[in-house]
């Protein structure tokens, strides 16, 4: 079954390493069958938050946001690629993701991470989960990190050493998770409509 997979990605630094997992998780669900599309924050180019999608009267939202809006509404899941930024979040991610609320609602995310060091962005990836979790979705347990990540994804976003045989190996488990949350997400809101 096909599910309709958003991936979101946010570095606006001009040596985006961040890339080559944003690649990589595309790729591999693309792999699987799935529906998938890349949301590259740098590109959608998002002013820095003053109003939210709601806020606008209807109809009233700026272009990029509205068409924004209505990808998200009618995606089935989400998969966040976040660098580790000084222990925290990259901004230009948070700022799109804080454009939308109720959009977010009632559909399962689940949370890439990255670093150039060892950690592999897992402070960034603590720190998303709460976040996401505030904005109304279901964050799945499972994750996959890569550092550092010019030592485990070539510039095309394809696996290598060790790092990458790792994050191939880990890979199967975290799109089965996602995938179960879909499912299930998607069952429950054909049975009963959500409670606001």
């Amino acid at each position: 079954m096909s599910h309709r997979i958003l991936v979101f990605y946010g570095s606006y630094r001009s040596d985006r390493m961040g890339i080559r997992l944003a690649q990589f998780v595309v790729e591999g669900f693309r792999a699987r069958g799935d529906n998938v599309a890349l949301i590259d924050a740098k590109a959608v180019g998002l002013p820095m938050l003053d109003r939210m999608y709601k806020e606008y009267p209807k109809g009233q939202a700026p272009e990029v946001m509205e068409k924004l809006a209505g990808e998200i509404r009618d995606a089935d899941g989400f998969v966040f690629i976040t660098g580790e930024y000084n222990w925290g979040v990259q901004p230009g991610l948070k700022n799109l993701t804080d454009h939308f609320l109720e959009e977010w609602f009632w559909r399962p995310a689940a949370i890439a991470s990255y670093s150039a060091g060892r950690f592999s962005g897992a402070r960034a990836a603590t720190t998303w989960h709460g976040t996401l979790s505030e904005m109304g979705m279901v964050v799945v347990s499972s994750t996959i990190a890569a550092g550092p990540i010019a030592q485990t994804l070539s510039a095309d976003g394809k696996p290598i050493g060790e790092g990458g045989k790792a994050l191939e190996n880990a890979f199967p488990r975290f799109a089965d998770d996602l995938s179960w949350w879909v499912e299930a997400a998607k069952a429950q809101r054909a049975r009963k409509a959500p409670p606001y």
